[in-house]
């Protein structure tokens, strides 16, 4: 009786075994999906991120809405001025008063350059795009124009920011400033900005200027001495509180809302989004924090 028991119970254990095996087989079979990465919520009203090695799109929110850019507007004028054949980043530009009184007039953000002194091109590009100074962007407009009158230099100068747009295949893009102070008709989207800024990115002087945190320009002054300029403080917070954060601009204005594009590279991958019409200075980088890590968590 004793021994029949024992067989009972061997018998039990080895189809229970045989049991536990096929629904292991089994489950190794039809293996559960990983657990898929939820899409953030972001206040801005459009957004987009993609992945910058393939192209790939990672996040998108009215990313093809047309918006007003404000000064994320610069970083097509930095693009244009670092296309230009044989640029010497070390020439001279001597600062005009047209400068100076269009940034009074329209209240804008400036890098406070003074008539008279003569800031070097490259200097001008961080004053373009560190404090977002709308007097560099006149300067380099003015400067890398074409014709016989300074309005006639900066209409030429925005006609080139549009023909770099459209060989971009930028069809959602125009420009009618050179910082985004427009009459209009300035706008791009979250997906033309981001893929402008990944073209821009591929210039080194370009992408040592937008991961700049602060800089200290030397001028020559009009009668010929030395100048230190006030330090430029970078209006991307996100240098100094994201990991891995390279750029790029920000951006605001009354009809533009808190704009930033942005990039970031972490183990040897590089995300780069855009955030348009957020609510603060604040959300905006907390927008655009929330799709980094998006980014970074999917798969490519």
């Amino acid at each position: 009786m004793k021994t029949g028991i024992q067989g009972i119970r061997i018998r039990r254990a080895a189809a229970v075994a045989v049991t536990a095996s096929a629904v292991l087989a089994a489950g190794a079979l039809t293996a559960a999906p990983a657990q898929a990465v939820t899409a953030p919520s972001i206040v801005a009203k459009g957004g987009y991120v993609m992945d910058s090695a393939t192209g790939k799109s990672l996040y998108t929110k009215a990313a093809d809405t047309r918006r007003s850019t404000g000064s994320t507007t610069k970083i097509m004028t930095a693009k244009v001025v670092l296309a230009q054949p044989s640029l010497n980043l070390d020439a001279k530009v001597t600062i005009q008063k047209a400068y100076s009184d269009y940034v009074v007039r329209n209240n804008a953000s400036q890098a406070h350059l003074i008539v008279g002194d003569k800031v070097t091109v490259r200097q001008l590009l961080y004053g373009l795009m560190l404090p977002s100074g709308c007097d560099a962007a006149y300067a380099l407009a003015d400067k890398f124009g074409s014709g016989s009158t300074r309005d006639a230099r900066v209409k030429s100068f925005i006609g080139k920011m549009n023909s770099t747009a459209k060989s971009l295949g930028l069809t959602n893009t125009h420009f009618d400033s050179f910082d985004g102070i427009g009459k209009g008709s300035n706008y791009s989207t979250p997906r033309d900005l981001t893929k402008l800024a990944r073209s821009a990115l591929k210039n080194s002087t370009f992408r040592t200027i937008v991961k700049t945190k602060s800089y200290t320009a030397k001028t020559i002054t009009k009668t010929g001495s030395t100048r230190t300029m006030g330090k430029w403080t970078n209006t991307n917070t996100l240098l100094s509180s994201y990991s891995g954060a390279i750029g790029v601009k920000t951006g605001s204005g009354p009809q533009a809302g808190a704009c930033l594009v942005f990039a970031a590279t972490r183990n040897g991958r590089t995300v780069i989004g855009t955030v348009l019409a957020s609510s603060t200075y604040a959300q905006r980088a907390t927008d655009a924090t929330r799709l980094l890590n998006y980014g970074f968590a999917r798969k490519v």
